[in-house]
């Protein structure tokens, strides 16, 4: 038993020296440099090696303190004075575009500015922090003026799908920037969108037409398939309301590319304008109509060839009178190519 005892004390005796001797080889060679972690410069101690850091992205290496009209007297003060009373909003910008492309901005170049790059300079308005318009603003009871809200956006977004913001009807009727961006937290996916996505921002002020796309007949937007700004541009366009083109037909085209011809017999109201028959955004008749077939139709072609008598409810198969041009699909059973035909015989849009 004795010897048995001694056997495993020297076993166990003879592997903890082979251990420390491991340990003692690998901690006196240095370290690879292929295995070992490259420097973070995370210390604020000590002066960093600019050169290595990533360049900043073209649009934020331009940023500049913001101008304030109200403050014209007031100084810089640097993003770790605004994070003294401002911890929360910190927190949630931290996560947004704009503070990704300035944070990389201002490590390569001290100078351009975080915060106050779109607040403006904070000296006067951490000395008084209760009194409004000491910074910029962008909500309704800041205290800063519209005109100095978009105009301080506009110096980084200008050109582009905002040519045509002054005069256009969003700017004649006070909109900020921030009615349907947020900059400060990262509430939609593209966009920094107000709202979760386009349309939900849209759909703030234009309750009425979101209703539309509720009707049985209506584009998909309700399912994901299309936004507002496929057919509007809202920050401004020189056609109303707000069109991407030049025209509405030119707009519908975009998709339905068949109905733009050009056709040998064309229908005259739908070259002047898809409008003349479809509702754009959700209809209680089919394919968008303003109206059902025949009563639809009937609106330009009465007393014309066909027999004069105008058809009313009373034509319906329910009514007093039913009439086969009011069952089914009405004219179109006869006229199917309403929009164009290309046909020798398609004067009648028979085909």
């Amino acid at each position: 038993m004795d010897q048995g005892r001694c056997s495993v004390v020297i076993t166990a005796t003879l592997g903890l020296a082979i251990m420390i001797l491991a340990w003692a080889v690998a901690y006196s060679q240095p370290a690879r440099k292929d295995n070992s972690l490259p420097s973070t410069n995370f210390s604020a101690d000590g002066s960093v090696d600019r050169s290595s850091l990533p360049r900043p992205a073209h649009g934020f290496a331009h940023a500049r303190v913001a101008t304030n009209p109200q403050a014209p007297d007031a100084k810089a003060v640097g993003e770790k004075t605004c994070i003294a009373c401002h911890q929360l909003e910190a927190e949630h910008f931290t996560h947004t575009l704009h503070s990704l492309g300035l944070h990389v901005a201002n490590r390569s170049d001290p100078t351009i500015p975080v915060c106050e790059a779109c607040h403006g300079p904070g000296s006067e308005h951490a000395a008084k922090p209760l009194l409004k318009g000491l910074i910029i603003g962008y909500t309704k009871n800041s205290g800063t003026p519209i005109e100095t809200q978009t105009n301080t956006c506009l110096t980084c977004h200008a050109g582009g799908p905002r040519d045509h913001w002054l005069g256009s009807v969003h700017q004649r009727n006070d909109l900020s920037c921030s009615d349907c961006h947020n900059t400060m937290a990262k509430f939609s996916v593209e966009g920094l969108m107000a709202k979760s996505s386009i349309n939900d921002t849209c759909a703030q002020c234009h309750k009425d037409i979101r209703l539309q796309f509720n009707r049985r007949s209506h584009m998909p937007l309700p399912e994901g398939q299309m936004s507002c700004d496929d057919c509007h541009n809202p920050h401004g366009t020189l056609t109303s309301p707000l069109l991407k083109t030049n025209t509405v037909n030119e707009t519908c085209y975009q998709c339905h590319a068949e109905k733009r011809g050009p056709f040998l017999f064309e229908h005259a109201p739908v070259r002047e304008n898809c409008l003349n028959c479809h509702t754009p955004h959700g209809s209680n008749q089919n394919t968008l109509l303003v109206a059902p077939v025949p009563f639809l139709c009937q609106q330009c072609h009465t007393n014309f060839l066909h027999p004069n008598d105008l058809q009313t409810r009373q034509s319906l198969g329910t009514g007093l009178h039913p009439d086969e041009r009011v069952l089914g699909r009405g004219c179109l059973s006869c006229h199917a190519n309403i929009h164009g035909s290309n046909a020798p015989s398609g004067v009648r849009f028979h085909e």
